[in-house]
């Protein structure tokens, strides 16, 4: 079979930019959602009187939905149109919080996660099968770096805002606002439209994917695709170990003050959306994605190893946590265009909502793996699991791009 060639359609770049800027504002609103209870935890919990763990019931039920129905989800996107389904996720999510916040039950409380789960399927398949459809391959690094940019700055801006929103009107009143700014991205995504392709160029796509696409889970279950999977989920151990557990780690290991820890934690997270956006113009000047990858993910593990090894300065520490977060960010576009490599035209949904269930079984899972080491006193254990899930990662990477498209 031979390799097809993507067509760019001829969208005007004003017509570009536009979608380009709705699907970063559906990426950002999909991460404000996923931070929404954190900020807001200790209150929901006094006003219902559970228990922590009953609370964390709502995230479980969010998360279990996402991983096993975010798949479908990418299969539909590829047979109906990807900015519908983004639109209805959006709509989905904004009721589901909007009834979490007016009825006051706890268990309809944890079902409308659940609810909001099935909306925050449609995020990653109906972005990434958009972005890839509709923008141009020269310019495709950069803009997946400033659509992951908009996710992280979703996870900032969480905080502060929802806490602003509780002062004023409690907790309630925060998720009735969270639940409007979904049902704003929704109204700019249907108001903006989608650039249409040329009669020609359409059914040239239509061509190709169907010579090339194959269906159902031959395509997902091809060792492209299985590779990209371990790889979203060993890169999800490291990031997410070092977003959720850097700061009591390193008190645990090295009793590290907890002003420090946190000041090292913002240095990773600012760093981490700057090493994006260079990632995305890095992207934009290379074909050899794997190889930008590789070189940001041997740093963070070695960032990993160091810290767990040696008991560093306030300086030094907030330094090296800042250089690890900057070559993890810059992995994350080249990440990007390593799964569209291997991708055939026409399944971009179902594949990129395939791997990124990698997010989730990560996010399932490693709270267990890391309580356990903390718990058990292994907190050195803890980085250097985080040291070999990137070296991993690298392994898959090293694989996936001396392989052919997936076929």
């Amino acid at each position: 079979m031979t390799q097809t060639v993507d067509l760019p359609l001829p969208a005007t770049r004003s017509a570009e930019n536009k979608l380009v800027g709705g699907v970063c504002f559906a990426h950002f609103v999909s991460h404000y959602y996923i931070m929404l209870l954190a900020p807001l935890f200790v209150f929901v919990r006094e006003d219902y009187g559970v228990s922590y763990t009953e609370l964390g019931l709502a995230l479980t039920a969010f998360n279990v939905t996402s991983t096993m129905l975010q798949t479908p989800m990418g299969f539909l996107v590829d047979r109906v149109s990807a900015r519908v389904v983004l639109i209805a996720g959006l709509l989905l999510s904004a009721i589901a919080f909007a009834i979490a916040g007016l009825v006051h039950s706890f268990w309809v409380f944890v079902v409308m996660f659940g609810v909001a789960g099935l909306g925050n399927t449609a995020y990653h398949p109906a972005d990434y099968a958009l972005l890839s459809q509709h923008v141009a391959p020269e310019r495709l690094g950069r803009v997946f770096s400033f659509h992951t940019f908009a996710g992280m700055a979703g996870n900032a801006a969480t905080p502060p805002t929802l806490l602003y929103l509780y002062a004023v009107a409690g907790w309630r009143g925060a998720f009735l606002a969270a639940a409007a700014l979904g049902l704003v991205a929704a109204l700019v995504l249907a108001w903006q439209g989608e650039p249409t392709p040329p009669v020609k160029a359409a059914k040239a796509r239509r061509s190709d994917t169907a010579a090339a696409s194959p269906e159902g889970w031959r395509l997902l279950l091809s060792p492209p695709i299985l590779i990209n999977l371990v790889f979203f989920v060993m890169l999800s151990f490291c990031t997410g170990g070092l977003n959720n557990y850097l700061v009591v780690g390193l008190g645990a290991l090295h009793a590290t003050p907890l002003a420090v820890a946190n000041t090292a934690l913002t240095a990773l997270l600012i760093m981490s959306a700057v090493g994006v956006l260079a990632g995305g113009i890095l992207a934009g000047r290379t074909l050899r994605h794997g190889m930008v990858a590789a070189c940001g993910l041997l740093a963070t593990a070695a960032v990993c190893m160091l810290v767990g090894l040696v008991d560093f300065n306030a300086l030094t520490l907030v330094l090296m946590m800042a250089a690890a977060g900057f070559c993890s960010g810059v992995t994350m576009p080249s990440r990007d265009m390593i799964v569209r490599a291997v991708t055939p035209p026409g399944a971009y949904g179902r594949v990129f909502g395939f791997v990124s269930t990698g997010f989730n079984i990560a996010g399932i899972v490693s709270p267990t793996i890391f309580g356990q080491l903390l718990d058990h006193g292994h907190p050195r254990a803890m980085f250097l699991f985080m040291a070999a899930c990137a070296l991993l990662a690298i392994t898959t990477v090293v694989i996936s791009t001396t392989r052919k498209r997936a076929v």
